[in-house]
């Protein structure tokens, strides 16, 4: 059985703008009026994240009339990479960040831009209820967790000995039995409870899985949960994952270059209305309300901000259900300078630890970065991050500065300043990215189903869910789609 990369067994769900070339100098949307570029062989993209971006992209390159619309007055959406914050020339991933082996959407379109692909440092450190412990440690049995009901040598995936019934269930009874299916009803900490598995457990899979998908186990799906887990192998600290050299904000960068004056900037969406012949697009443009209409429309834009938007008239009863109600959890990136890189020192824990602190994930991000000073950077979600958001930023890096202290007793004689990202809190977005949650079993399939003349892309419709790969995925399915309508 093919066994699928660690983000995606835990992203995946239930198994996370251009056309022909466009005449020279026409930088006004009410200009392009020619035949060739009308409003009836228009193809309306909305949202310029990787999703978005893929699609526009591989219609251009197959001749098709295109314009991307973007709310913001950058491409990429929850791919964001700082550079101006931090000295030396460092850069930080503030959104998303990892490239898996198993990616090949992503890595197709790294190969075709020329971007090359570095392998990220495996978890080399733990810090958990106070203690202290290496990995090394950890796999040699020489230390143990620090929590009730473990198993010892390994970190991830120690629920997986509380779900073995419901595992054996799949796969005697079938994915698709009444009795599995049943489990959408209950939430993974239900599960884990009802299979023993004692608080501590619950609690690991907070800082383990749940962490991942920026929630927390009482609001994630346990269908979910166990089918990955019949499906794959579990989590391994081995597993290894990538970044892209140089930062992953060129892929978008990359793409909008190509695309040129086929995105429009600073256009966020105010209402879609559309009959049976065409589909017109209400949008603000320096304080004014405009539209654009065309025959078919991509909407890659998060369900947290389409739910926001006016949409005349409603789409299906099902497909406006998933779009009120798909869940989202909370996420925060915190970035911190240091003018020396302490974490390589002797007695050091490690340069990437796991922990169950307010930061989570702590790990050293400029390794392949010149220079003394370097980052750390921490991914932190669901409560946690919740917690942080609600501080203003001089509180939050109080918070990481002290956790750091905790963590490696030299840091604050070397801290230099940071950055923190929430968001939750930014207006293009209001989320982190999508949860498979309890009793939304269904909510993918039907958010990514075409409805007349409107297809949908963007990572909560993608089986690689909550990845740069799963956006990217979604935004060729739409181009495929639209293709063979057309």
């Amino acid at each position: 059985m093919k066994k699928h990369s660690r983000r995606n067994f835990l992203k995946s769900s239930m198994v996370l703008g251009a056309g022909a070339i466009m005449p020279k100098g026409l930088t006004n949307m009410t200009k392009i009026s020619t035949k060739s570029f009308s409003d009836h062989n228009r193809i309306i993209i909305v949202g310029a994240g990787l999703a978005g971006l893929a699609c526009a992209y591989d219609l251009d390159q197959s001749g098709y009339n295109v314009l991307l619309l973007e709310a913001r007055s950058r491409p990429g959406g929850r791919v964001r990479t700082y550079r101006d914050t931090f000295a030396d020339g460092l850069y930080a991933e503030m959104g998303a960040e990892y490239v898996d082996s198993s990616d090949k959407y992503l890595r197709k379109y790294c190969e075709d831009f020329g971007l090359k692909v570095l392998p990220a440092k495996q978890y080399d450190g733990i810090y958990v209820r106070d203690q202290h412990i290496s990995m090394k440690d950890l796999k040699s049995g020489k230390k143990n967790l620090p929590f009730n009901g473990i198993k010892g040598g390994k970190l991830f995936g120690q629920e997986s000995a509380y779900i073995q019934d419901w595992i054996e269930k799949v796969r005697s009874l079938g994915p698709s039995s009444a009795e599995v299916q049943a489990l959408d009803k209950m939430s993974v900490a239900d599960v884990l409870r009802k299979g023993g598995a004692p608080q501590d457990i619950i609690d690991l899979y907070t800082y383990t899985n749940a962490t991942e998908s920026t929630t927390i186990s009482s609001q994630m799906s346990a269908l979910n949960m166990v089918l990955a887990n019949s499906e794959t192998s579990a989590f391994s600290e081995n597993t290894e994952e990538g970044r892209i050299l140089g930062g992953n904000d060129q892929v978008p960068k990359i793409f909008a270059k190509k695309l040129g004056e086929k995105i429009r900037y600073n256009r966020p969406i105010v209402k879609i209305e559309y009959n049976e012949d065409r589909v017109t697009i209400y949008f603000a443009e320096n304080g004014k309300r405009r539209s654009m209409s065309g025959n078919n429309c991509v909407l890659a834009l998060p369900v947290s901000i389409l739910r926001s938007i006016k949409i005349d008239p409603p789409f299906s009863d099902s497909k406006m259900h998933c779009i009120r109600n798909q869940s989202y959890g909370h996420v925060m990136k915190v970035a911190m300078q240091y003018r020396r890189r302490f974490w390589d020192e002797p007695g050091s824990i490690g340069q990437r630890v796991f922990t169950d602190t307010p930061l989570r994930r702590v790990y050293h991000f400029s390794i392949d970065q010149p220079g003394p000073r370097g980052i750390l950077l921490s991914f932190t979600s669901g409560s946690d991050a919740e917690r942080l958001g609600r501080m203003n930023e001089q509180r939050r890096m109080k918070v990481a500065q002290e956790t750091c202290a905790e963590i490696w007793n030299d840091a604050p004689q070397y801290w230099e300043g940071g950055v923190t990202k929430y968001w939750n809190k930014d207006p293009w977005l209001k989320a982190s990215y999508s949860v498979a949650g309890v009793g939304q079993k269904d909510f993918r399939e039907i958010l990514a189903q075409p409805e007349g003349r409107f297809h949908f892309a963007g990572e909560h419709t993608s089986i690689y869910r909550a990845s740069m790969n799963g956006a990217i995925e979604s935004g060729i399915r739409a181009f495929k789609e639209i293709v063979k309508r057309i």
